[in-house]
């Protein structure tokens, strides 16, 4: 096809032979250079010889050996360069016998046959630098009619001698010259790849038409690279001056199917969705694939995207039809977002919008990873991915996670990735007028994988965001993959999926949970789940279900199938609410100061929420904070009720705490307490890290330094920044030793900027976290008990050694060793224990409490 650079197919027989050339260079190049000089001296000797036994002349067998090794090596290392070697080798041999159809003495500085071959030098520079097109055929293309025009002129007008010639030949170099001029870089367009128009299309076939459907062979700008499967080269047809014939098919269409009545079968759909793929050989309209990318759920900055890729292409071949000389609008493209967000699905549109308009012979999509590109070894990696990029050719080659091409691992480079790469970029260059590239993954990633190579983000410069779908689509999707199976969900059963939805993304794991995918998987889930029932239930009565039991969904299949879906999730539970979140952090006992900063910490939060939905301007809510405040005074609890209230939030896809200190951070040697530490943070993403004594992280006790504490502190901030939207990290431990931390690295203070300061329990607190305890346990204190624990409560706080005692680790402690004591005393009655015996905590069960402890109070009694 020629609407904008003639695009073809290559014979499935041209793509075997490539590839077996491809895999041979490969192989020679393997080979160690000392290994391949020593087979070229070896082989001429063993030649040689073999000709001395045989009577053959020796000295003639051993050049003509070293001869056919040299050009077998130069063939490997420069095919196209070869290739016009042989050309100019065939066209010298051929000037001497064209020379002598001149008649007359031949003229000693003027011959006509040395002028002939003289010729080959300008062809064989310009043929070899011109792009865009394969040097040997320039070259054939440039001197068989400089053969032919010479051996005419010979007859007729000898006089002019090789002047004909010369001027045929240079003519041609001249119109290859100006068609390579045309085409542009991609770096010079923020589009992509872009071709100057030739011509309509040769076959004559409209937007809907294309050649063979495999689409194998990359195009010079004039689309005449190409050959047919039979051998024969696409001519160009003379066309009427105008339009393009693709351009005025695409507008005949358009006007018919406007012209048609909206009930016509035949009407193109405008917004419907759409009743399945084109069938199998049918080629597609522009109108069906954008009716098809209309009818997907959601996604509407990908469709207002896509529109405009396929009205710049419209645009362009109005241009041309208006005479406007005019770009090939092929383009490159990146896809980020999250997975199960459609994009194969778009992708396979787009290369229907493409194959339609005439950009490309296919509509075909051939996808690809990371597995599908990489070699076993270095050097396989390039002929493998060479190989993908040829069965892609005339249609579309999608990669996802095409990040994963960059896989550094502990600082070390991924040389058969990088390879793949590079191959991949070569070919997306030299293919540009034959093949789209879309590479995929997630954002971020995404980002990285361009920057670690200029020509990734200069030739894929265009980018399409897919965002995560909402619960609304959600729930339409489900109904949709139901509707597929002739399944329904009934009223319960949707409102329970909604409100599943709704908690999916209040918590912001519908993107790990997998979108799309997700909503797939629980459908079939839930099938499975009405089966179950339904085939219990049938034994249980006497009667067959009926039609509408076998495909209606239930509320219970939906609970049954987002249950089987999530357990399988890690650290899944039912996120709690706001108000419940705050509702247990204002139970605890004390900490009032505490209290109010988390309300403000909640309240900005919900602000921030509320802007961002209604489109303002929002400050990045604060995520990491620092604890201080002795021992025991409810720092781990409040960290796990500021993870429920992010959760709540939709801000963590979780409300757990995950507890570390210094020793899970740091490693044996240097360069492992990195891996360590991300280990770790790996393991609380999605909720929270609580780093208690984070000030043991610098140790200013080791000589020169704690490099290993400095190493996790410096990876834990790479990660506190890299992973802010999905971790929050709190930093616990004594204000004073938490000041000194803070002060030893800049990036703490700023990125740990908000601290929250935990006071030290007073008597009466500690008296009734006592009695909480004990409720908890299902225990309760007599109250001669509870005032000798008024007592001790008060002589701790009073000495200043609550802290010391570890504050509410110190009631508890109390708790605990009462308990241990009534035990005894309690087993001591054996069935005569009552169960006041067994539950009541005496005054005497306290004193001997505190003689168990008199070690750590002795300065107190």
């Amino acid at each position: 096809m020629t609407l904008f650079g003639g695009s073809g197919s290559r014979p499935a027989a041209g793509a075997a032979a490539r590839d077996l050339f491809e895999r041979l260079r490969g192989r020679y190049f393997q080979v160690p250079p000392g290994l391949r000089f020593l087979g070229g001296v070896v082989l001429p000797a063993g030649a040689a010889a073999v000709a001395a036994v045989l009577n053959l002349p020796v000295p003639t067998t051993a050049v003509f050996t070293v001869i056919l090794l040299v050009v077998a090596h130069l063939t490997l290392r420069s095919p196209a360069g070869m290739a016009v070697v042989a050309v100019v080798v065939v066209w010298l041999a051929s000037s001497a016998g064209i020379g002598r159809l001149y008649p007359g003495p031949p003229h000693p500085y003027l011959n006509a046959g040395v002028l002939l071959a003289l010729l080959a030098l300008p062809v064989a520079v310009v043929s070899l630098r011109l792009r865009g097109y394969a040097p040997w055929r320039t070259a054939t293309v440039a001197l068989v009619p400089a053969g032919v025009v010479a051996a005419a002129s010979a007859l007729s007008v000898p006089g002019l001698s090789a002047g004909p010639a010369w001027a045929a030949g240079l003519a041609v170099l001249g119109y290859r010259w100006d068609q390579a001029r045309r085409t542009s870089s991609a770096e010079a367009y923020e589009t992509g790849w872009v071709q100057e128009q030739s011509g309509g299309r040769p076959d004559g076939r409209g937007a809907r038409g294309s050649g063979p459907s495999d689409g194998r062979t990359p195009t010079g700008p004039d689309g005449a690279t190409p050959d047919k499967a039979d051998g024969t080269s696409p001519g160009h047809d003379g066309e009427a001056a105008g339009s393009p014939e693709a351009t005025r098919v695409a507008h005949d269409e358009r006007a018919a199917a406007d012209a048609r009545p909206p009930d016509d079968p035949r009407a193109a759909p405008t917004g419907a969705a759409p009743t399945g793929a084109v069938p199998t050989g049918a080629a597609p309209t522009v109108g069906e694939a954008l009716a098809e990318l209309a009818g997907m759920t959601g996604l509407e900055p990908v469709k207002r995207q896509v529109r405009s890729i396929a009205a710049s292409i419209e645009a362009a071949h109005l241009r041309a039809e208006a005479g406007v000389p005019t770009e090939k609008p092929l383009r490159h493209l990146v896809f980020v977002g999250p997975s199960g967000t459609g994009k194969t699905t778009v992708a396979r549109v787009l290369a229907r919008i493409f194959h339609a308009f005439g950009l490309l012979p296919s509509a075909t999509v051939v996808e690809a990873t990371r597995a599908d590109l990489v070699g076993e070894y270095l050097g396989a990696t390039a002929l493998k991915t060479n190989a993908l990029v040829d069965a892609a050719l005339g249609g579309v080659l999608f990669v996802d996670e095409a990040y994963s091409l960059v896989n550094a691992s502990e600082g070390q480079p991924d040389r058969f990735g990088d390879e793949a790469v590079q191959a991949l970029l070569k070919r997306a260059e030299d293919d540009r007028g034959n093949l789209v590239v879309i590479l995929a993954g997630y954002e971020d990633r995404m980002d990285a994988f361009l920057d670690s190579n200029p020509g990734l983000a200069s030739r894929f410069a265009t980018r399409v965001h897919f965002p995560s779908y909402g619960p609304d689509e959600l729930l339409e999707i489900a109904e949709l993959h139901a509707g597929r199976r002739d399944d329904r969900f009934d009223q319960p059963a949707r409102a329970r999926l909604r409100d599943k939805f709704v908690d999916v993304h209040r918590r912001g794991i519908v993107d790990e949970l997998g979108n799309g995918r997700f909503v797939r998987s629980l459908t079939e889930a839930a099938a499975r789940a009405r089966d179950v029932r339904v085939v219990a239930a049938d034994r249980d009565r006497d009667r067959a279900p009926t039609a509408e039991e076998l495909v209606t969904l239930t509320a219970r299949d939906v609970d049954a199938a987002f249950g089987e879906l999530t357990e399988r999730y890690r650290g899944y539970a039912e996120a709690p609410t706001l108000e419940e979140a705050l509702g247990e952090l204002d139970a605890m006992i004390g900490l009032a100061p505490v209290k109010r900063q988390v309300h403000q910490v909640a309240a900005q939060l919900q602000v921030a929420r509320m802007r961002r939905e209604q489109g303002l301007v929002t400050r990045p809510p604060t995520r990491h904070f620092v604890f201080t405040g002795p021992p025991g005074t409810g720092k781990t609890t409040v960290a796990r009720v500021l993870g429920r209230v992010f959760a709540a939030l939709g801000l963590l896809a979780r409300p757990d705490v995950v507890e570390v200190q210094r020793a899970d951070l740091v490693g044996e040697h240097l360069g492992a307490t990195a891996l360590r530490t991300n280990r770790v943070v790996d393991s609380a993403l999605g909720g929270v890290l609580f780093v208690d004594e984070a000030y043991s992280l610098v140790n200013s006790g080791y000589s020169g330094g704690d490099a290993f504490g400095a190493e996790a502190v410096q990876t834990l901030l790479k990660r506190a920044e890299d992973d802010r939207d999905r971790l929050v990290i709190v930093l616990a431990g004594y204000p004073a030793d938490m000041d000194r931390l803070l002060a030893s690295n800049p990036g703490l203070a700023s990125r740990f900027d908000e601290r929250v300061d935990f006071p030290s329990y007073g008597p009466d607190e500690l008296l009734r976290i006592a009695q909480l305890i004990a409720r908890q346990g299902g225990d309760v204190w007599s109250d001669t008990a509870l005032d000798d624990l008024a007592l001790v409560f008060q002589r701790a706080v009073g000495l200043g050694r609550v802290d010391e005692l570890g504050n509410g680790r110190f009631a508890r402690t109390l708790y605990e060793k009462a308990s241990a004591v009534r035990a005894l005393r309690a087993a001591a009655l054996g069935d005569a224990a009552t169960p006041a015996d067994l539950t009541t905590l005496t005054a005497g069960d306290v004193h001997d409490a505190l003689s168990e402890l008199t070690h750590r109070l002795s300065r107190m009694w």
